[in-house]
């Protein structure tokens, strides 16, 4: 799972890359001072890091989805036999699904 330090290094780098960045201020253009790139990085970095986190499907319908790949044979048969199997098995066993 990425971090957020490495979107921190990621921007960082995208940053160094573009200086001098250039903004408005009082109608006249300045270069960013140094706390205004670590703003800017910092913003960006955290924007990247939760459009990522939030692109993921929430955990228990991910671990829905690894339980439907064990039952169906995906990882083999022997997967079936582990103790996050049987857990899970029991679970929904036990709480079906609404028809």
């Amino acid at each position: 799972m990425a971090t957020l330090e490495e979107f921190v290094t990621e921007v960082t780098a995208e940053v160094e890359a573009q200086k001098p960045m250039m903004m408005n201020v009082n109608g006249k253009e300045e270069e960013m001072t140094d706390d205004d790139y670590d703003w800017y990085i910092n913003v960006n970095a955290q924007a990247k890091f939760d459009e990522r986190e939030n692109s993921y499907l929430p955990l228990q319908e991910q671990l829905d989805q690894i339980w439907h790949a064990v039952d169906a044979g995906l990882f083999g048969e022997d997967s079936k036999t582990s103790d996050w199997y049987e857990d899970i098995k029991k679970v929904k066993d036990d709480n079906p699904k609404p028809e």
